[in-house]
């Protein structure tokens, strides 16, 4: 199943990477769109973070091209990407401990929106109120617990401006009614850009995305709606007949 896509936001084609041989990500296509959240799951080891690597530029691909509104990021680093429209949420939160909510925010809109002054500060105030963070803004990130910590570094990626949203797996570790909380601020983000998110939790990604990519053994397996692909029998193998309420 593959879901086909006139001309898309982010395109990946042929998307490749091996560590010392063995292939991590093997020849994966995939197509992002302004609007559109899409979920990715998959066994440990599939190569889901490796792929989220390759489209932020944490790591090198070695076949295989990125194009993002007619412009080629395969070499681009890391800043780079950011600049151009890419910005990531990582698992365990990537935050300045010593520095407060709202100056964590100031160096993504700064460094990565390209915004200065007053307008900078505006662009922080707005993020804070989007991501629920606004009463916790001259709190040193270091006194925040978990939920508060997954939302900064949620707001990190958005105070960057970035059309392509990656998250990956910003729900580990929370409690299902936070992951909830979590799920309600992703709805809220993916207005104006694409959002991809890889997680191990389907229930999260079943409330927050209309498709879904499956991959196993470095290759993409499904790609289409939701349901669609969420009841296909090739899923269920990949889990090994594992019912849907415990798919992990």
């Amino acid at each position: 199943m593959f879901c086909e896509k006139g001309n898309a936001l982010l395109r990946a084609t042929g998307l490749s990477k091996s560590f010392n041989g063995v292939p991590a990500v093997a020849s994966v296509d995939l197509d992002l769109d302004i609007g559109e959240s899409v979920g990715v799951i998959g066994p440990n080891g599939a190569g889901k973070s490796t792929l989220l690597g390759l489209l932020v530029g944490s790591l090198k691909a070695d076949e295989g091209r990125l194009i993002m509104e007619g412009r080629d990021l395969t070499r681009m680093a890391v800043h780079r990407r950011v600049s151009a429209g890419i910005a990531r949420a990582a698992q365990i939160p990537q935050t300045f401990g010593r520095l407060t909510v709202a100056e964590n925010l100031r160096l993504p809109a700064v460094f990565g929106a390209g915004l200065h002054g007053a307008e900078a500060e505006r662009w922080v105030e707005e993020v804070l109120e989007m991501c629920g963070l606004a009463e916790l803004a001259g709190t040193d990130a270091e006194h925040l617990g978990l939920l508060s910590r997954k939302r900064l570094e949620l707001a990190k990626a958005v105070a960057a401006r970035p059309k392509v949203l990656l998250l990956d797996e910003v729900g580990a570790g929370l409690t299902e009614p936070e992951i909830e909380q979590i799920m309600e601020l992703v709805r809220k983000l993916r207005d104006g850009r694409a959002v991809m998110w890889v997680e191990h939790i389907p229930f999260a990604l079943r409330g927050v995305c209309e498709r879904l990519v499956v991959m196993d053994k470095g290759a993409k397996i499904l790609d289409g709606p939701f349901e669609e692909v969420w009841a296909d029998p090739d899923l269920q193998a990949i889990y090994m007949g594992v019912p849907d309420d415990e798919v992990a």
